[in-house]
């Protein structure tokens, strides 16, 4: 038995906000789990303090299938965003923890390597598309071989998904929500002429994405899917809202372009129809918001009888513990696609010092035992909380969008 003493959270914001759960066990082995819900990290931060760490003390941290199903269903109210985020947290640190004693990296208590590394896409945007063709090149110079493409979208001030000029991009960038305007008309005008310039100066031998960011109705992004055929797009992420599944039936009939989302989903009963009646060909749950790897191997698995591959997010509202966990998913599941990368910064870097690297368009989780991902305490305290929502847009008429 490995007996849980103690869990704690830690909340700090190295250039973002983070929470990391950290559990111990009787022999002094801890194991680490990102809670980081993007927006409301807080709320997720509440859930384990005062309804989840009382319930893990005493617990054998092996029996980590049991506990999930404890976390899960003991609670009565399931799913949603904040539970799922909690439950992944533990199911990491577990995980980690059980790696550790094994002196293992932790893919290979999960079946061993399915293949050599796990292919990542980078993000290529700008306010132009001759500013994103200039990011795109520098990804593939850097050894991409796959490369998200977003561009500013013409007669808009902002578009979701491009960087303001001379910063990262970081979704999350208000105190409050900023709200932005959107155009349905203006966007849809833009997006083939990237993607036939992308080809022109790239080539075929790039993979190239796109994320629509669920903005479109189910025939407009029909519409737009067959627009981008001739440019073999690796896939169209997030066309539109996923709550009414059935919604992508109608793009599936009418253009070949294949289909990602999944993101936000929190368990695998948000993917069900999508699978089983062949609606998406990538399915894009994380570790963290899908309830971890115990969860995540799940959907995997029940994605792979449907020749649906897995092409989780990755960007930098999650930690490098959450990227850790993905890559050691994505490396063992016979049906991985893709895995997203975001490069997190310096800060970040040294607050969870981590074994997995890049080469080749290629990432790697490393060969450390557990995650392979550590949490710098005594830097983690330096930086404090500071609250960030992701923005709100609006149609020019000022009502909502659909996103």
């Amino acid at each position: 038995m490995a007996e849980i003493i103690s869990a704690r959270v830690i909340v700090t914001c190295p250039d973002r906000n983070f929470v990391t759960l950290k559990i111990e066990t009787a022999d002094g082995v801890t194991g680490i789990g990102d809670a980081t819900l993007n927006g409301r990290e807080l709320a997720v931060a509440s859930y384990l303090e005062d309804h989840v760490i009382p319930c893990l003390i005493g617990r054998d941290a092996h029996r980590i299938e049991d506990i999930w199903q404890y976390l899960y269903k003991g609670a009565y109210w399931r799913r949603g965003p904040v539970t799922m985020c909690a439950i992944a947290a533990v199911d990491m640190a577990l995980w980690d923890i059980k790696a550790k004693l094994a002196g293992l990296p932790l893919y290979q208590l999960l079946g061993g390597a399915s293949r050599d590394g796990c292919m990542v896409y980078g993000h290529a945007n700008g306010a132009t598309i001759e500013e994103t063709i200039e990011e795109a090149v520098r990804h593939v110079e850097e050894g991409y071989k796959a490369v998200r493409l977003q561009a500013g979208v013409p007669g808009l001030k902002s578009t979701y998904g491009v960087a303001k000029p001379g910063q990262r991009y970081e979704p999350a960038d208000g105190a409050l929500p900023t709200e932005s305007l959107w155009s349905t008309e203006k966007y849809l005008r833009s997006v083939a002429p990237l993607f036939e310039k992308a080809r022109e100066v790239l080539g075929w031998d790039v993979h190239l994405l796109h994320d629509v960011h669920h903005r479109l109705t189910p025939i407009e992004a029909a519409r737009l899917g067959k627009e981008l055929e001739p440019y073999r797009l690796f896939w169209m992420e997030d066309a539109t809202p996923s709550e009414n599944q059935a919604g992508f039936r109608l793009i599936r009939e009418k253009t070949t372009t294949p289909l990602a989302v999944g993101e936000i989903f929190n368990t695998i009963w948000d993917t069900k129809q999508l699978i089983e009646e062949q609606l998406i060909d990538y399915v894009r749950a994380t570790v963290v918001h899908a309830g971890g790897i115990t969860h995540l191997r799940r959907i995997a698995a029940f994605a792979d009888l449907y020749q649906v591959r897995t092409g989780c997010h990755g960007a930098t509202d999650l930690s490098p513990v959450c990227m850790a966990a993905a890559l050691h998913f994505g490396l063992s599941v016979p049906n991985f696609g893709i895995q997203e990368l975001m490069p997190h910064t310096a800060k970040t870097d040294a607050v969870f010092p981590h074994a997995y690297s890049f080469k080749d368009g290629m990432m790697h989780p490393g060969d450390a035992p557990g995650l392979g991902v550590e949490i710098d305490e005594e830097r983690a305290a330096k930086y404090e909380y500071k609250r960030a929502y992701l923005p709100v847009a609006r149609l020019e008429d000022g009502t909502l969008s659909n996103w």
